[in-house]
C-alpha cells in the first residue's frame, strides 16, 4: 500500500494547494492513504469544523495535529466523534479525542499513531512510553502503523524513529515546517523522516509574513501574524509499505509547486 503524508497545512494557502495538486499526485502515484497535519490550517493556527470538512472533501484520509489542536474550541466535541480527526495520543486521557486510529482501505486494515514531543514544547506525557504502549494494545492483524510525530528538535525525532525501527512502519515529523532530506528505512525496516514540511507558501516563515517575524525577533514586541502570500508548494512523502509484514519498502520525498 502507498501512503502519502502531507506536512502542515497553514491556513487557506495550504488548503489552495492541495486542491490543486493532491487529486493529480494521488492519481500520477497510485496513492491509497492520505494523512495530513491539520493543526494550522485554519487561520494558520488551529482547525475548524468547516475546514475539517473542507479537507476530507479534498481527499484526506486522516487529520493529524499537534499543540494547536485546542485553539478553536468548536473542535472539541468533534473530536470525540470524528475518529479520521486525530490529537496527540500522550495528551492526558482527560483530554477531548483519542491519539490513535485503526482504519480499513481495500480489506487492510492500519493504524495512525499522533504524538507530540516535549522538546520546547508542552508538558505532555512521554511519547516513547506511550507509542509502545498504544502498540502494545493493537489488534494482531493491524500490522501496518505510521506515525506522526509533531515535535520541535530533529534529536527527539531521531530518537523516537530509532525507537520504534522494527515496531512501526513509518515515522514522520512535522510541527517545523521544513522538509528535510534524510528519507530512509531504518535497519529493522521501519521508513523514516525528520519533518515532512509543510503545504503553504514557500517564501514565508513558516508560512506567515517574514517581516512581521523578523521585526519580532528584532524588537521583542508582539505582533499580529499574516498569512504570507506568493508561490504554493505542496510537501511531503510517499510510503511504500508491504502489506504482510508492515515494513516499509521506500520512502519517497514529494515537493510540488502549486
Amino acid at each position: 500500500m502507498r501512503f502519502l503524508m502531507l506536512g502542515d497545512a497553514v491556513g487557506r494557502p495550504g488548503r489552495t494547494v492541495i486542491r490543486n495538486e493532491l487529486p493529480g499526485l494521488r492519481r500520477e502515484k497510485d496513492i491509497d492513504v492520505v494523512i495530513l497535519n491539520g493543526e494550522n490550517s485554519a487561520g494558520g493556527s488551529g482547525i475548524t469544523v468547516k475546514v475539517m470538512n473542507e479537507l476530507f472533501s479534498l481527499g484526506v484520509d486522516v487529520i493529524t495535529s499537534g499543540n494547536h489542536i485546542w485553539k478553536n474550541r468548536e473542535i472539541y466535541a468533534y473530536l470525540e466523534r470524528e475518529p479520521r480527526l486525530l490529537r496527540p495520543a500522550n495528551y492526558p486521557p482527560a483530554a477531548p479525542g483519542v491519539g490513535l486510529g485503526v482504519y480499513e482501505h481495500s480489506g487492510v486494515k492500519f493504524a495512525v499513531i499522533n504524538l507530540l514531543g516535549r522538546h520546547n514544547l508542552e508538558e505532555v506525557d512521554c511519547p516513547f512510553r506511550g507509542a509502545a504502549a498504544l502498540i502494545e494494545g493493537l489488534p494482531q492483524d493491524v500490522r501496518i502503523i505510521l506515525v506522526d510525530f509533531h515535535a520541535e528538535t530533529s534529536s527527539e525525532k531521531k530518537a523516537l524513529g530509532w525507537f520504534l525501527d522494527g515496531k512501526v512502519s513509518a515515522v514522520a515529523g512535522t510541527h517545523t515546517h521544513v522538509q528535510t532530506n534524510d528519507n530512509q528505512i531504518l535497519p529493522q525496516g521501519t521508513g523514516y523522516l525528520t519533518d515532512l514540511g509543510m503545504c503553504g507558501v514557500e517564501q514565508s516563515v513558516l508560512g506567515l509574513e517574514p517581516g512581521i517575524i523578523v521585526e519580532r525577533y528584532l524588537n521583542k514586541m508582539p505582533g499580529k501574524f499574516k498569512l504570507a502570500e506568493g508561490p504554493l508548494w505542496l510537501c511531503g512523502a510517499i510510503f511504500d509499505i508491504e502489506q504482510g509484514s508492515g515494513r516499509c519498502k521506500s520512502v519517497e520525498l514529494v515537493r510540488l509547486a502549486g
